[in-house]
């Protein structure tokens, strides 16, 4: 008798550059020994994108270079992607989950599960990217199990193959268990978790203190200026996660400190790059328009992280300068010199 798993079928909500990603890595999990291959379903809004994919075996818009197997069925259709799926994997922008939700819902139903690797929070709610599509899913009386995904994970190095560490978090402690098994391959290592609430807020804050990292480094302020940068980071990150009800462990690992390490000093982040890029004199208006449609999730997240914050009681002082920054025109060396003449306090 083979003891092969049988193979779920997954629906990757999301064509770019990390849905396109996850979904080169689960195709190539049946390549690993004792398991099955999965039937991956790749959606995005776009049919355009849809079809270019489809005739030209690539994703030459958000993810060039990599050669998406026959094996993938791409769609922009919804219900075609959701209706026969086993597990729903979400990787749209942060801005689009609501709505996206919304059109989704009609075409969920119980027995299907959702991971969430869309990393931010809601503009107007600043709620987490489970409690958005919770909220939206309750509103259909739907309740499905949801897991979220995080930690250090660039798409083109998932893409490629290079071993990779991250985290799956959920209430459900077989839930996760089920995904670890899912998605678990020659490359990619999952570590599962039951703090939902830090490894969401890792993987959403670390890239506002990213983008503060880029303005350093376009600044030339050199890597003691990254260093402190860091890890006076990841100590607002951690007051806040916390204070939402997340475990300070979280936060020092591959969701929290390993996720903030890569964004802030790897040369494939966006947000960095948006970052060095207003650090060097650029606008805010240009850099976004630079980025071709590729999203700075940081941008958005800021002014959400600041009204967590605020409704925490949370002092978040490098949140608060790079939401200057970037929407009231601050100076980036005004900024960071605020920074440095804070009062002296104990670490």
């Amino acid at each position: 008798m083979s003891n092969i798993a049988a193979p779920s079928r997954i629906a990757v909500m999301g064509g770019g550059a990390w849905g396109t990603a996850l979904a080169l890595s689960l195709a190539q999990r049946g390549n690993t020994a004792q398991r099955g291959s999965h039937d991956i379903t790749l959606w995005t809004h776009s049919p355009e994108l849809a079809h270019t994919i489809r005739n030209s075996g690539e994703n030459t818009q958000f993810l060039p270079g990599f050669r998406i197997p026959s094996s993938i069925t791409v769609t922009s259709d919804a219900a075609d992607a959701l209706s026969n799926a086993d597990i729903i994997l979400s990787v749209m922008p942060s801005h689009h989950v609501r709505a996206s939700y919304t059109h989704f819902a009609p075409y969920l139903h119980p027995g299907q599960s959702i991971v969430n690797a869309t990393k931010g929070l809601e503009d107007h709610s600043a709620l987490r990217m489970s409690e958005v599509i919770t909220e939206v899913l309750a509103a259909h009386r739907l309740h499905l199990p949801i897991a979220v995904l995080s930690g250090p994970s660039f798409a083109q190095e998932v893409a490629a193959g290079s071993p990779t560490a991250v985290t799956i978090a959920s209430h459900d402690t077989k839930f996760a268990a089920h995904v670890q098994h899912e998605f678990l391959s020659r490359t990619l290592r999952l570590y599962t978790n039951e703090d939902v609430t830090g490894v969401e807020l890792g993987g959403a804050l670390k890239n506002v203190i990213a983008i503060a990292s880029g303005v350093v480094s376009g600044l030339a302020l050199g890597h003691n200026s990254t260093a402190a940068l860091i890890t006076r980071g990841i100590a607002e990150i951690t007051r806040l996660a916390v204070a939402c009800g997340g475990r300070r462990e979280t936060l020092s690992g591959l969701s929290g400190l390993g996720d903030l390490v890569l964004t802030c000093t790897g040369s494939l982040s966006r947000n960095r790059w948006l970052g060095q890029q207003l650090g060097q004199g650029h606008s805010v208006a240009d850099s976004l328009t630079a980025l071709h449609g590729k999203v700075a999730e940081g941008v958005r997240t800021t002014a959400a992280a600041l009204a967590l914050a605020s409704r925490h009681q949370v002092e978040m002082p490098i949140t608060a300068q790079v939401h200057a920054i970037l929407h009231h025109h601050k100076h980036p060396l005004a900024a960071i010199e605020e920074l440095m003449s804070r009062p002296g306090r104990d670490e």
